[in-house]
């Protein structure tokens, strides 16, 4: 569980065991919970369970209805999970996921000292959030504004000594396509272009030729590499001879 933590960044989260159950080196906090939950919510089985009001089990041979203690399931619009829990240490705690139009929000509530709060400051927290906050296409911005900077930019990139001096680019992968931000700050987004225009051949495929800085204020929110798609070859002799028989050509046409 530990090695699970450290590889998904958890640097705030220690394990003991896995009840749970008090102890002074089993600790988390609730921005690494939240974490923990994005990422078991990946799997199926998970997700299946945890958005589960009621089931029925057998317990040698006899049926039992069991019901998710989680008091927003089935009632909160959007609601699908995810975990209640309760030590002494930790108070009355609430972990939840709810999705709607498309936006998933997850919360996290720790150390109430009853139910009833753990649901009221839950309740507060997702309301606020799909009040609050919407959810940009970051990745289509970023694509928009790079296909119209190479409309403008993308002849001026000039390769010394190349076969061919045209270069087709490319972008690396963009990591966050979608980023969530508050209502009526969408305008603080800015798509920041910068490339180095003189080369000298061959150049080799996916070399790095520029980036895009993506700044919210003055927070770099995302970084990508602008890379050339093809080897470019240095021209060899015979390219030279070709070059100055058409130049001649073309004098002897004059």
């Amino acid at each position: 569980m530990n090695q699970k933590a450290e590889e998904l960044g958890l640097s705030n989260t220690h394990f003991v065991t896995p009840h749970g159950l008090d102890d002074s080196n089993h600790y988390t906090t609730a921005y690494e919970l939240a974490l923990l939950t994005d990422y078991a919510l990946e799997n199926e089985t998970f997700r299946k369970i945890v958005n589960t009001q009621n089931t029925n089990i057998t317990i040698n041979g006899n049926s039992r209805n069991i019901s998710n203690t989680n008091e927003l399931l089935g009632y909160t619009p959007g609601v699908n999970g995810v975990k209640t829990g309760f030590t002494n240490g930790a108070g009355r705690c609430l972990v939840t996921s709810c999705t709607r139009n498309g936006n998933q929000i997850i919360t996290v509530v720790l150390g109430c000292d009853t139910k009833k709060q753990r649901t009221s400051d839950s309740s507060k927290l997702i309301e606020y959030a799909f009040k609050n906050y919407t959810r940009i296409n970051l990745e289509e911005e970023i694509q928009k504004e790079f296909e119209n900077w190479k409309q403008i930019n993308g002849n001026r990139i000039y390769i010394e000594k190349a076969e061919n001096n045209g270069i087709e680019l490319e972008l690396a992968e963009i990591q966050k396509k979608q980023i969530p931000i508050k209502i009526g700050e969408e305008k603080d987004i800015k798509i920041e272009i910068n490339a180095i225009y003189e080369y000298k051949a061959p150049l080799e495929k996916g070399t790095k030729i520029g980036n895009i800085i993506v700044k919210k204020q003055n927070e770099i929110i995302e970084t990508i590499d602008i890379l050339n798609v093809k080897e470019i070859k240095k021209k060899n002799i015979i390219s030279y001879m070709l070059e100055l028989i058409c130049t001649l050509g073309t004098w002897q046409f004059i």
